[in-house]
């Protein structure tokens, strides 16, 4: 019973660093790779610079939405009337509480990934709370 503890326990551990171990390697591989100066605001430099590249999204995209629509989006033109009022209202949202980028980090780093980690976790717990309920029903104890 102790080992199975112990596997829920590194499961739940896992989902929610391995994302994050993740998204740390492949930012830092791709920074090792840069050759040009990244966009800096204040003493924080991003990695890839503010310059309008066709082929190539960059924070000029991040500050001007129109100009990564109008380059870097083929194939989700037609997407537009649905995902724009969703994606220019949560930018919206986000600018309303005043700190736009301290709101933009609780939400798409910690509130979502906690409540898709959460989820993922009481998924989980209720498979095994089913498949221990049918062990039981079919009377292998």
């Amino acid at each position: 019973m102790k080992l199975d503890k112990l596997k829920t326990i590194g499961f739940s551990i896992a989902v929610f660093l391995l994302p994050l171990l993740f998204m740390v390697l492949v930012n830092e591989t791709i920074a090792l790779k840069k050759r040009e100066q990244g966009y800096r605001v204040n003493t924080i430099e991003a990695i890839n610079s503010n310059k309008a590249v066709a082929n190539q999204c960059t924070w000029m995209c991040h500050n001007n939405t129109l100009y990564c629509k109008e380059h870097h989006t083929k194939w989700l033109k037609t997407s537009f009337p649905y995902t724009d009022p969703i994606y220019f209202g949560t930018i919206q949202l986000l600018m309303a509480t005043g700190n736009y980028g301290a709101a933009n980090i609780l939400l798409y780093v910690v509130f979502f990934p906690l409540t898709i980690g959460g989820l993922m976790i009481w998924n989980r717990h209720l498979t095994i709370k089913i498949a221990t309920l049918k062990k039981h029903k079919n009377g292998n104890n």
